[in-house]
């Protein structure tokens, strides 16, 4: 496969502004990326799409520069299996951040073992089908049983209309489950709408940890993280602040940086920022969000 970029790829916003929101000490950045550097790392020959780069330094200059303490670094599909540009970031954090990585299911003990001591916590899924060729669903089966005594647990990314299907499958895993991007709901319905009920049962029925993430992704009529807008997203908003009401202490934030296979438009990550004032309302639902649930679940020995 070409190593040229795909074509139209929006590049990480280049000079993000500083957030008007301090976030409470210890705040962690829970969903993020590695992309290469491609020459260092090469991305996977089966991916779907082609990055820009976007390194370790790059991303550890965005935590500082937004006031955050940690990361939680999520291995991209791009890079597929291979984690080497995601545990070469987590050993040069200094502890500063843990991993989600990709794995088969023939992976040794071995690697396991390795990645568990460079940080890693949990794997991930991908099961959004203009994303994947086929639901993993045997694979991951086989990989939740093996990770369960390490303590790690399983991201899910999936869309909303989906999860009908899914669901009997999913709450079948034996470890904990994290969401992605609230399960990525239709917010031009109405919030009541039964589709987002039906997340909220199953988050419940499951005890399923969700990432209030990526509005950029989710919304339909904005307005865009750009420009100082101090209430991007407005449409987002009250999905956003159903979950983080609804489950305080099970919920995550991130900015998902360096937002990939965004095709409207590149938000200024100090606006993400920003944005949680809107979600998470109190000073208690942010420090939750920001700090005591990722180190709850990534840094237990610390929490």
């Amino acid at each position: 496969m070409s190593t040229d970029v795909t074509p139209g790829w929006l590049p990480f916003h280049p000079n993000p502004s500083a957030p008007a929101f301090t976030a409470p000490a210890g705040a962690v950045d829970a969903h993020c990326h590695v992309f290469g550097p491609a020459a260092r790392f090469p991305f996977a020959p089966e991916r779907k799409y082609t990055p820009v780069d976007a390194g370790k330094e790059q991303l550890f200059a965005l935590r500082d520069h937004l006031g955050l303490s940690r990361n939680v670094i999520v291995q991209a599909t791009c890079h597929g299996s291979d984690n080497s540009a995601l545990v070469d970031a987590l050993e040069s954090s200094g502890g500063r951040a843990r991993g989600v990585a990709t794995v088969d299911a023939d992976v040794s003990e071995q690697e396991l073992e390795r990645l568990h001591a460079a940080g890693v916590r949990g794997v991930r899924f991908n099961f959004v089908k203009r994303l994947v060729d086929a639901a993993p669903t045997e694979a991951l089966q086989t990989i939740a049983a093996r990770i369960a005594s390490l303590g790690w647990h399983v991201v899910l990314y999936f869309e909303a209309p989906d999860l009908p299907e899914l669901r009997a499958f999913f709450a079948s895993l034996p470890v904990t489950l994290v969401i992605d991007h609230m399960g990525r709901p239709d917010v031009g319905r109405d919030l009541d709408d039964p589709e987002f009920a039906g997340f909220l049962d199953f988050v419940a029925d499951t005890g399923a940890w969700v990432k209030v993430s990526c509005p950029e992704r989710l919304t339909r009529t904005g307005p865009p993280a750009l420009d100082g807008e101090q209430h991007a997203y407005t449409d987002v908003v009250p999905f956003a602040r159903r979950v983080v009401e609804t489950f305080t202490d099970r919920v995550l934030w991130g900015t998902d940086w360096p937002h990939p296979n965004l095709t409207d438009h590149m938000p200024d990550d100090g606006l993400l920022l920003d944005h949680v004032r809107h979600i998470a309302v109190t000073a208690e639902q942010q420090r939750a969000l920001l700090v005591d649930n990722p180190m709850r679940l990534y840094w237990p020995d610390e929490a």
